[in-house]
């Protein structure tokens, strides 16, 4: 190999470590910060009001941030319940769940996904909506930072206020007071369900005008509920 060829090598091996570096940095940094400060805008919601502008329609971006105290735990039991059963167990991935899934695949049974709140928390705030490997292994990452970071009092906090709820509706205030004419604190245990209901395709669904389908897995969350233990934050 000659002097340049080695030269050239050299440089593109420290361009490669200084990105990588930046990478790493950059994203623990804005982890850490997003510990303490609120998202101000999430990917999804500007892909949301780019695809308004595009449609020459008028831009629907709703939302409203409160802290976890002016949550309901309705609300709380109510996303764990229906999203992520083992939310205060797993360490950001259930791989129990992910077994169970793709044992229901393969026996051809209605298609479900293994997503914890964690990984519907990291990709709301850091990543663009995509099946790409590139986007779930970005996901992986920014998973296991919050998990770390921000722990799973926090990771609820924020997913409770950046996660899609309607049509240009984000987050648990805005949509309890769009369907329920009422603040987020004061969910009684259907409301909450039926919110939760909702959310696997909550531009499809309406809370507020549910179908006899959404009724059914309103009810089918209440129960669930019901058969949650206590729900302790550390």
């Amino acid at each position: 190999m000659s002097l340049s060829s080695r030269s050239i090598i050299r440089k593109i091996s420290k361009i490669i470590r200084f990105f990588l570096f930046f990478f790493f940095f950059s994203t623990i940094l804005v982890t850490i910060v997003y510990r303490f400060v609120r998202p101000p805008v999430t990917p999804l919601q500007l892909i949301r009001i780019s695809e308004q502008l595009m449609a020459g329609e008028k831009i629907k971006s709703k939302r409203k941030w409160v802290p976890s105290d002016q949550i309901s735990p309705n609300m709380v039991r109510a996303v764990i319940a229906s999203e992520d059963n083992n939310f205060l167990k797993h360490y950001g991935i259930d791989f129990d769940a992910i077994r169970k899934a793709r044992e229901m695949n393969k026996k051809g049974k209605t298609m479900r996904g293994a997503s914890t709140i964690s990984q519907q928390t990291a990709k709301n705030v850091f990543l663009w909506p995509d099946r790409t490997w590139l986007r779930k292994g970005l996901e992986v990452y920014f998973t296991g930072l919050i998990e770390i970071f921000w722990g799973k009092k926090r990771i609820m906090e924020v997913y409770l206020n950046v996660i899609e709820m309607g049509e240009g509706i984000y987050g648990v205030e805005m949509a309890s007071e769009t369907f329920f004419h009422k603040s987020a604190i004061n969910l009684n245990k259907s409301e909450a369900a039926r919110i939760a209901a909702v959310l696997p395709n909550p531009r499809r669904w309406n809370a507020g005008a549910p179908s006899a389908y959404i009724l059914r897995r309103q009810q089918s969350i209440e129960r669930a509920m019901g058969r949650l233990g206590k729900i302790e934050f550390q």
